[in-house]
């Protein structure tokens, strides 16, 4: 004979069971991706931020130092304004890249440069939330969640993977606050990237976390 308190003991059980497996459904279902990402990073449609920049080149040693300042105006233009070691202007409008340095400027079409193409247009991509731009030329894998995310791209175009191993971009929320990049032959960026909290700025620090991840192809 069973007695009245195994069958309360498993009926506990059974319902503690029934709310597990419910917490876990709602979990799976609200767990953060990249069209979340998208929603959070096109609310800001323009931004500016301070960067430090640390490039590791093969033969070197030590890293190579830049500072500067970013800025991003939706839907496509973004400027970099580089300070120190010496001033230089890299500003991209559409297809339109336009490099000034020491006096002197220098207008090129984006499409005819097929890798740096595609690194703008994953920046561009990122800070308007066009996940589409992004996806042209990257398979992308988020982890994290809104307060704290990482977004990792792979190059699929031929022409930029001849160039890029790989970026990784952090953040929090709808700002981006740190860009990796890895190069074919060793080379690699580092950018830590600072918000002007008062421009409405589109980037800033993050402490990503690997609690969630998925891939789009």
């Amino acid at each position: 004979m069973i007695s009245g308190s195994k069958i309360r003991i498993e009926r506990w059980g059974r319902a503690l069971a029934a709310l597990m497996l419910s917490w876990l459904l709602a979990s799976s279902a609200w767990a953060f991706d990249l069209p979340e990402l998208m929603g959070l990073l096109a609310q800001q449609k323009s931004g500016e931020a301070r960067f430090t920049e640390q490039r590791f080149v093969r033969g070197l040693e030590g890293p190579l130092d830049a500072s500067g300042v970013l800025s991003f105006t939706a839907p496509d233009r973004l400027v970099r304004r580089t300070l120190s070691p010496r001033p230089e202007t890299m500003s991209v409008e559409g297809n339109t890249l336009t490099l000034s340095r020491g006096g002197r400027t220098r207008t090129l079409a984006l499409d005819s440069m097929p890798e740096l193409l595609g690194m703008v247009e994953a920046m561009r991509g990122t800070l308007s939330g066009n996940g589409q731009s992004l996806q042209r030329y990257f398979r992308s894998t988020l982890s994290g969640s809104a307060t704290g995310w990482r977004l990792d791209l792979e190059p699929i175009d031929p022409r930029l993977a001849a160039q890029v191993r790989s970026m990784r971009l952090s953040g929090r929320g709808g700002e981006v606050l740190g860009i990796d990049m890895e190069f074919i032959g060793g080379d690699r960026s580092v950018m830590a990237i600072t918000p002007e909290r008062g421009a409405g700025t589109a980037a800033v620090p993050s402490a990503p976390s690997a609690a969630s991840a998925r891939t789009t192809p």
